[in-house]
């Protein structure tokens, strides 16, 4: 997957965690988020991320087994592949919509270090 480098100052398009049926990937233009596609893009993404924790999982008990045949490890690495695949979308798109280095969410001024939190 190409690197697709989107902020939410320069550009307003959020990359969404599907594709179309070509593969290709799907963005939502908004202005802010809590719209029904960005709420149910947010739901999505959990379970993906969900999804790639558990076939984490299941794969390392697949790896742990000296006696996994060829057929179960091509069969891991597929699901590996896929959840793989998803998270670093989700990564990518909420990247993107990260505020630039030193501006807040709002774009309204410098953020706070986490110091001043404390």
């Amino acid at each position: 997957m190409a690197a697709h480098r989107m902020t939410a100052h320069t550009n307003a398009l959020r990359l969404l965690p599907w594709a179309t049926p070509e593969g290709k990937p799907c963005f939502l233009s908004a202005d802010r988020d809590g719209g029904v596609l960005s709420k149910l893009a947010d739901s999505v993404e959990v379970a993906q991320t969900n999804t790639g924790t558990e076939v984490l999982g299941g794969v390392r008990a697949v790896l742990a087994d000296p006696k996994v045949g060829d057929r179960e490890l091509r069969f891991a690495l597929a699901r590996v592949t896929e959840a793989l695949g998803d998270v670093l979308r989700v990564a990518e798109s909420r990247g993107a919509r990260l505020p630039a280095s030193g501006q807040d969410y709002e774009g309204n001024g410098p953020c706070q270090p986490a110091e001043a939190f404390e």
